[in-house]
């Protein structure tokens, strides 16, 4: 299609008319209403469903009644005597035009005129604002961005009012010319990576993209990572706090989330809830967030090493015990974690896929019912349960869940390698995990920022949450122009 559109706009009303009728032939919901202006020949062609029907009629009834008692000798007066509608521009480029036709707007052809009127009369159908289901909080707003993009930069205009926010729009993807914006402040952004992700969007050569995720997985650094490069998020104070620290969030038109760059990892960790409550409870319920994080990769790999290499570090009771609840267990230690483990994920898969009502009851009968089955059945261990439990309970501590994902896929790595050489082959596995973190970077920001960052400054932000008073500058690592946040 991108090939046969044409740029020329003829002053004969009917050519264009014409052209447009073949080009979206077979496509009914596609109107052309045409009408004459005194003896001036006129038409509109809009998308029906797409447009807003009220804005449309009251539109041609202003046309209709000023054309009755103004003669229009110039037919270039028309726009400015007769469209009654705030928001019209004039456009030479029938490409241009038909991309616009698609997204909403209506286009007006006047008979002798070698260009036509773009109307702005966008009205998709829209879910309304409410609260996001992945990111709850106990203190803040509830409000969560939507399928429509004009809604969700309309949400962080609400809460940046600054001349100096920029949403710079651009369609993406060559079939489906999706919306895209682009959002930072202006006197604040971090200018190269500004320039690495405009270099990293031209480069997208794709049919269709239709959600952000297209777009996460088109830039980010390392493709071959599990570990996210690139924060995606459905609340609008969220973005707003990034772009007050210099980093630049991308909206996609159809799509709820944002993605916002460059991502650290300390970002992934960070919750609204921390920033909305007073700095005493934030800062333990981070020291509980990291205690969680460490207990939910090593568990099950440490239990695999423990019991199969070095049962001698084990308390002489403990030892009983465990030896008495895996007695008639049929499996060793790593297969019996790598069964739950799997088993757990597959609960996971099936309790996100199934309606909620139905999901709930699920993951009861999961957990609960199966779970018990299974020790009674002597396929695993009454421990391994528990330690299964727990890794599960703390690994959903983590705010973002693609982390979450993350950690899971490393923590089967380590139960193999905990498996073949014990505490060893852990070791092995968390120092080239550390290694690879260490390597990895974010539009040309390390990964590990700020705990490989020099400037202790940047630590009042990271394990603990300082008071909000001692944040007098944005964070170092991040490049910003205006490095004072606080006066």
């Amino acid at each position: 299609m991108q090939e046969i559109i044409e740029n020329y706009v003829s002053p004969e009303i009917d050519e264009n008319v014409t052209y447009l009728k073949k080009l979206f032939s077979n496509n009914s919901d596609v109107i052309f209403r045409e009408f004459y202006i005194g003896d001036i020949k006129t038409a509109l062609v809009h998308i029906d469903g797409m447009v807003n029907k009220d804005l449309l009629n009251d539109l041609m009834r202003g046309i209709m009644t000023m054309a009755a008692s103004n003669y229009i000798e110039d037919r270039s007066e028309i726009k400015d005597r007769l469209i009654t509608v705030s928001d019209v521009s004039t456009l030479d480029d029938m490409e241009k035009g038909v991309n616009l036709l698609m997204s909403g707007d209506t286009l007006m052809f006047v008979n002798g005129l070698n260009k036509f009127y773009v109307i702005a009369t966008r009205y998709w159908p829209a879910r309304g604002v409410s609260e996001p289901s992945s990111e709850t909080v106990i203190r803040g707003s509830r409000d969560g961005f939507t399928e429509t993009i004009r809604f969700n930069t309309a949400l962080i205009r609400r809460r940046i009012r600054d001349t100096r926010l920029k949403i710079v729009s651009s369609p993406v993807g060559i079939r489906s010319k999706t919306d895209m914006a682009i959002i930072y402040i202006d006197d604040i952004v971090n200018k190269d990576a500004l320039e690495n992700l405009r270099e990293r969007l031209d480069k997208i050569k794709i049919d269709a993209v239709l959600d952000s995720g297209y777009i996460e997985q088109l830039i980010e650094d390392n493709k071959w990572s599990v570990f996210p490069q690139i924060q995606s998020t459905e609340r609008p104070d969220v973005v707003a706090s990034a772009v007050y620290e210099g980093r630049i969030a991308i909206l996609v038109d159809n799509s709820p989330s944002a993605i916002i760059i460059p991502t650290v990892m300390a970002n992934l960790f960070q919750s609204p809830d921390d920033y909305y409550q007073r700095w005493i409870y934030s800062s333990s319920i981070r020291i509980i967030r990291f205690l969680s994080i460490i207990l939910a990769l090593v568990m099950p790999g440490l239990y695999v090493s423990i019991t199969s290499f070095h049962t001698g570090i084990i308390p002489t009771k403990l030892a009983y015990f465990i030896s008495a609840s895996r007695e008639g267990v049929p499996f060793p230690a790593f297969m019996e974690a790598i069964i739950m483990e799997v088993s757990f994920a597959l609960l996971l898969e099936a309790i996100a896929r199934l309606p909620k009502a139905i999901g709930a009851t699920t993951g009861i009968v999961g957990g609960l019912i199966i779970g018990q089955a299974a020790v009674q059945a002597g396929i695993v261990s009454p421990i391994m349960i528990i330690i299964v439990s727990v890794t599960a309970i703390t690994s959903f501590t983590t705010p973002n869940y693609e982390m979450t994902t993350a950690f899971r896929i490393i923590r089967f790595v380590l139960i193999i390698l905990s498996a073949i050489a014990g505490l060893y082959g852990m070791m092995i596995g968390l120092i080239l995990t550390l290694i690879h973190l260490v390597r990895l970077k974010s539009f040309g920001i390390p990964y590990l920022s700020p705990m490989v960052n020099e400037n202790m400054a940047d630590f009042k932000d990271m394990y603990l949450r300082f008071p909000i008073n001692l944040f007098k500058k944005r964070p170092k690592y991040m490049k910003t122009q205006d490095k004072v946040r606080q006066k």
